[in-house]
């Protein structure tokens, strides 16, 4: 019986580590975003992360205003790109992203985590 318990308790305690492996940490999905930086900040009661909203435009006028757009949000996990991100609200950005199947407070209040950015068009 007790060697019975003992691997019950590795088999459940695997599962567990599996688990949490592929809820927080398994990358589900990665790629790029491209629009308008309109908002980045730095906010969080317990956790303070870094968090960003690009407007990606889908139809736009004829004097290049976006009549169609869609928000995507998104967390920054590395201080560098967030101080870049920074000093681009305003402009036109491409972010390369990683999207998680779950959140960690620690890390932003989004699946998307932007590992990269540059300067678009």
């Amino acid at each position: 019986m007790k060697k019975f318990l003992i691997w019950m308790v590795v088999i459940i305690l695997l599962f567990l580590g599996l688990f949490v492996y592929w809820k927080y940490y398994f990358t589900y999905s990665e790629g790029s975003r491209a629009g308008l930086l309109q908002k980045f900040s730095y906010r969080g009661t317990v956790f303070k992360t870094y968090e960003g909203e690009l407007v990606m435009s889908s139809v736009e006028s004829n004097k290049n205003v976006a009549l169609a757009s869609e928000k995507f949000y998104f967390s920054v996990s590395d201080k560098s790109y967030a101080t870049t991100l920074s000093g681009l609200e305003g402009h036109f950005v491409v972010v390369h992203y990683k999207q998680k199947n779950g959140i960690l407070p620690w890390r932003g209040e989004t699946e998307y985590i932007v590992d990269n950015v540059r300067e678009g068009q």
